[in-house]
């Protein structure tokens, strides 16, 4: 079963935000080093915007592991001289999209202000998929993706409130499933452990997540951590999906762990 992570950070300066690793600089081989600790085989690099040269970073990981990451990339959404980047941005080695998390607290408006309009037309047009936690605006991210049907968009972190935990986490699920009909949209089961109010393998969570997988199917629902800010190991990160959950079986969860994200973003591993 060929395992990847569809999301983590890397970074070499900068202030990681709180909830993250304290750490001045997470590199590569270290991410290397619990990847093969943890039996994951390959990851989906997001560079963090706390480090402004993390795309840099990310794309030297790739040259230098090339079957082992790709990236979802970024720049400044808000600066009308940087959109011609998406012109050509997937252009660069490992680059296959672009993320933006949409919460920080200048991005708080910008689906509403007409700050980012300009990106789903644009985004559609140029082929490149967008990742965001849009729990925040799911109705509206549903809106988007039924103007821009050409458009692969990912929901991250299972579209469930970032950074609450048990019922608080599950608020927005009503506004998530009925996005499911949109085939053009993915949910990323990233960082589940973290909406758990409990230990290992973290049950409050699995009803949920079994509405969601059964919404998005196996195609659409895709396994990760976001790493450096779970509450447990990388391996368990792994199991819970692998082993606890009794209704994730055979072909549909080599899908989920890994197979789903590669063929979503179109990677070409080898």
């Amino acid at each position: 079963m060929l395992i990847v992570d569809a999301q983590v950070h890397i970074w070499a300066t900068g202030t990681p935000t709180p909830h993250h690793r304290q750490v001045s600089r997470y590199t590569a081989e270290e991410l290397i080093a619990e990847m093969d600790q943890a039996g994951v085989d390959a990851a989906v690099l997001h560079p963090p915007s706390w480090d402004l040269g993390s795309n840099e970073m990310a794309v030297e990981a790739v040259r230098t592991y090339p079957d082992k990451f790709c990236i979802l990339g970024w720049f400044p959404l808000d600066n009308p001289a940087q959109r011609s980047r998406i012109e050509t941005w997937k252009q660069q080695p490992g680059m296959l999209g672009l993320r933006w998390s949409l919460i920080r607290p200048e991005q708080k408006t910008w689906h509403t202000d007409g700050t980012i309009d300009w990106l789903w037309p644009a985004a559609e047009t140029a082929g490149t998929p967008v990742a965001t936690m849009a729990y925040r605006f799911l109705p509206q991210f549903g809106q988007i993706a039924e103007r821009h049907p050409e458009l692969k968009l990912i929901i991250d972190h299972c579209g469930l409130v970032f950074k609450a935990q048990g019922q608080a986490a599950f608020a927005t699920l009503d506004d998530l499933l009925p996005l499911a009909k949109l085939p053009n949209v993915a949910v990323k089961a990233t960082g589940a452990p973290g909406f758990s109010r409990e230990g290992y393998p973290f049950r409050d969570t699995h009803d949920t997540l079994h509405r969601i997988y059964d919404a998005f199917g196996p195609d659409r629902f895709f396994w990760g951590t976001d790493l450096t800010r779970m509450p447990c190991s990388y391996r368990q990160c792994v199991t819970m999906f692998t082993e606890e959950l009794p209704w994730l079986k055979g072909r549909e969860r080599d899908t989920v762990m890994g197979e789903g994200v590669v063929n979503w973003l179109g990677w070409q591993r080898h």
